[in-house]
């Protein structure tokens, strides 16, 4: 091991630097590069993180970063801070979040950090966290933003190698691949970090294999990694036609989510993704807990249900669904924004590349297309994900203000869950509204079994928003 030797990071003091309290997200940092998150920002995160995971009795941690321009530069910094914490770090270079993570737990690290922008706009980065024990969110990271400007840290003299993972983590993706069948596949990385994986992965795997966008490009010229927005994947639904593939896959700019569309091009959103997954999760954990967010739809809670399963709504963010998952024991759960987790066979954190072996497998072995397996799924009207703005003072006033005008009304087909925001459920479908963590925004969808049910919800959502002096969203 060398000692790293960054260049080009200013000269920094120990006595403590504060961050912009804006870049302490629930689940990451993230900034705009140059303003609110620059280098000497990165080292101090190094310098705070290494401090928390020093405490902790750590020694080591995994370091990688995504294809953005900034990426490197404050790898290095992060990494200069971890070592001054007296932590040895491997640094696996450029690649997908999950690359990183599955450094630390096959290598047996302590900890984990990603300079990533995932699927932010391009003026953007971030940095993503990890330990051994499970994911680093919420009051952690603001403890982190607390102990940077106190100057509180340890001290230390660490060592940095590289350390090449890539053949590794394919192989590992690969090793719980069983499939049977040869597909036509088509991999959507949208110029985003998994492009050298995903040209590895598909080297090794049968069939026919089409890769659309896999130089990892930053300025995304192609379309923006964010597989939940349908404008992103039309591409992807394009080649999948003309090519009469079995299925598509995308990912987002770090590749933790997945995205997927069918045979014919129809985007199948990740909560019904989540249900095709149940399936072949149940057979082999009859009776265990499955866990989606509460953005999800009411459609993957009554299949887990049907299919013996014990349906679990949590809070929507992959960081606290995957620390549910760790109390819980769930070897599944996963959240409308496409982050999925398994721990079925696997580590139990979000991997998108991982994610579509286990979704080759389940096509290979059912011998119908992807459309056959949700056929029987009620098919739901639905609104979009709507966000919009709120005064601060009142973002997190608001859906308690619902709860209890509900609960007043004592409606006995009417069921109100309070787990993150007010999701209300009666026999049109629901609807939900919940405060945004990082954002002075809420939130909003709903869902119906006819048009007309849908229509009735945005009526009811629209009147209790108005009762709390909040304009329509629509």
């Amino acid at each position: 091991m060398q000692r790293s030797s960054d260049q080009t990071l200013p000269k920094v003091n120990h006595a403590g630097h504060r961050l912009d309290p804006g870049i302490l997200r629930e689940y990451d940092i993230r900034g705009t590069v140059g303003n609110t998150l620059k280098e000497t920002d990165c080292y101090f995160v190094g310098r705070a993180f290494g401090t928390f995971v020093r405490r902790q009795g750590g020694r080591t941690v995994a370091v990688g970063f995504d294809g953005r321009e900034s990426s490197p530069i404050f790898s290095n910094a992060v990494i200069r801070g971890l070592n001054d914490c007296g932590l040895d770090v491997e640094n696996v270079g450029i690649g997908p979040t999950p690359m990183v993570y599955f450094a630390m737990k096959s290598r047996g690290l302590d900890a984990a950090v990603v300079i990533t922008g995932s699927h932010s706009p391009v003026a953007y980065n971030g940095i993503k966290m990890a330990l051994k024990a499970g994911p680093f969110y919420g009051q952690a990271i603001q403890a982190l933003g607390g102990l940077a400007a106190a100057g509180d840290f340890e001290r230390g003299s660490g060592k940095t190698a590289a350390v090449d993972v890539q053949d590794a983590y394919v192989d590992r993706l690969l090793q719980d691949y069983t499939g049977t069948k040869n597909l036509t596949v088509a991999w959507d990385n949208g110029n985003g970090a998994a492009g050298e994986i995903l040209r590895r992965l598909t080297k090794k795997l049968p069939g026919k294999h089409i890769l659309l966008f896999d130089t990892i490009d930053a300025s995304f010229p192609n379309h923006h990694p964010d597989p939940t927005v349908a404008k992103n994947l039309v591409d992807l639904q394009k080649v999948v036609r003309e090519n009469h593939c079995d299925i598509g896959i995308g990912f987002d700019g770090d590749a933790d989510r997945i995205g997927a569309v069918d045979a014919e091009g129809n985007i199948i959103w990740a909560d019904i993704l989540m249900a095709v997954y149940a399936a072949e999760v149940l057979q082999a954990h009859p009776g265990a807990t499955i866990i989606a967010d509460v953005k999800s739809s009411r459609v993957l809670f009554d299949e887990i249900a049907r299919l013996g399963g014990k349906p679990l709504m949590w809070n929507t963010g992959h960081s606290l669904i995957k620390a549910k998952m760790q109390e819980t024991h769930a070897p599944l759960a996963g959240e409308l924004a496409g982050h999925i987790c398994f721990a079925d066979h696997y580590y139990g954190f979000d991997d998108g590349p991982y994610c579509a072996v286990r979704l080759l497998n389940i096509l290979s072995h059912a011998g119908k297309p992807l459309s056959a397996l949700v056929a029987h799924l009620p098919k739901m009207h639905n609104t979009p994900e709507v966000r919009f703005p709120v005064p601060a003072e009142r973002k997190f006033k608001i859906a308690g203000e619902i709860k209890k005008r509900l609960l007043d009304a004592n409606k006995k087909d009417v069921t109100v869950n309070d787990i993150d925001g007010v999701r209300v459920t009666s026999p049109e479908g629901w609807w939900l509204i919940r405060p945004s963590n990082t954002e002075d925004l809420l939130t909003v969808r709903a869902e119906g079994f006819t048009p007309e049910g849908l229509e009735q919800l945005k009526s009811q959502m629209i009147g209790q928003l108005k009762s709390s002096g909040i304009g329509s969203p629509f």
